[in-house]
């Protein structure tokens, strides 16, 4: 396939090195975006203002369109939110599972703590190699939480990426992400799209595996 796999390649190189600008702490930083179907504390380092991980051009066309998916690249400009987050790995094929998941518990421990959560929920890749990949499962929540508050292990505090990104479109299998992604690495290589070497991905909503045809991601690849 032409040009790089950014997910593939960001995540083997490390995330981000997420600064305090993401909201206080400074945690791991993943790298471009890595192809899910090769599926990617108390402090965590908050994502850098600049969360490297959507990235946009400065201004939007359609990029190669890969199967049932539709890519599409625009430019957008992402803006922090507190949110509650579960860091771990998990292997290629088990990725999805494992967010879905790591969403889950998050959700339930945001009840009990009386947290309201807000937003759609993101995925970023913070590190890749053979035996999976390293992510961060993201909840946004409505407003910022007392400092002092905390939440039971492995859940943490921060916020979500922030900069300038471009946004591409996932509709279809999880399974069938890496069409999408390759798509994606063709249209930046195409347009000499100067990225970041991190990507997120926000599930739109939530189907039953992996395999449901109806689930909608849109991927972001942070702008340097």
């Amino acid at each position: 396939m032409a040009g790089t796999n950014w997910r593939a390649l960001g995540l083997a190189l490390a995330w981000l090195v997420l600064t305090p600008a993401w909201g206080g702490e400074s945690a791991p930083a993943p790298t471009a975006p890595p192809s899910p179907s090769q599926p990617a504390t108390p402090s965590p380092a908050p994502i850098p203002a600049t969360l490297p991980s959507p990235a946009a051009s400065p201004s939007p066309s359609p990029s190669p369109s890969p199967g049932e998916s539709g890519a599409l690249g625009e430019t957008v400009e992402l803006t922090t939110r507190p949110a509650a987050y579960i860091e771990a790995k998990a292997k290629r094929e088990e990725v999805y599972g494992a967010i879905m998941d790591s969403l889950a518990k998050i959700r339930l421990e945001l009840a009990k703590a009386g947290l309201k959560p807000q937003g759609h929920p993101v995925g970023v890749f913070l590190l890749a190699d053979d035996d999976g990949f390293t992510y961060r499962a993201m909840v946004p929540i409505e407003t910022a939480p007392d400092p002092k508050l905390q939440l039971a292990d492995p859940i943490k505090l921060g916020q979500t990426p922030v900069g300038k990104a471009m946004r591409f479109e996932h509709r279809g299998e999880y399974d069938e992400i890496d069409s999408t992604y390759d798509a994606v690495t063709a249209y930046l290589d195409e347009k000499g799209v100067d990225a970041q070497d991190v990507f997120m991905e926000e599930y739109l909503n939530e189907p039953n595996g992996s395999d449901d045809p109806n689930l909608q991601v849109d991927i972001y690849v942070l702008l340097r």
